[in-house]
């Protein structure tokens, strides 16, 4: 699966708050550049878990979302299950965090190994 560039607060509703998967949010900016690094890790995990919703929104461009989040700085990556905030990740990180994260939190992974 590839992973969704949100455009506004209706697309993220529909894919990521009313979606019954477990959803990772990359809040970011292109003028940031831990953020250019974190990109092709948010990538893989959008091919490497087919189950999970990976999305990625463009802060400058989603205001109204970022404000929503709190997001005070960037990148940060939310995860999202239920339409709820479960847990987050601030800053760029090594793949096995976000890993991690996605698989103490993925219920439906788990229930089907």
């Amino acid at each position: 699966m590839s992973v969704l560039h949100i455009k506004n607060v209706e697309q993220f509703k529909k894919e990521v708050l009313e979606s019954n998967k477990l959803a990772v949010i990359d809040f970011r900016a292109e003028r940031c550049g831990p953020c250019r690094m974190l990109g092709p890790v948010i990538e893989q995990l959008a091919v490497d878990h087919e189950d999970v919703v990976v999305a990625k929104v463009n802060v400058d461009e989603n205001q109204e979302l970022a404000a929503t989040f709190q997001v005070s700085s960037i990148p940060v990556v939310f995860f999202v299950k239920d339409g709820k905030v479960i847990d987050r990740v601030v800053g760029a990180n090594p793949p096995t965090v976000y890993k991690e994260k996605i698989a103490e939190h993925n219920v439906s992974a788990k229930a089907a190994a």
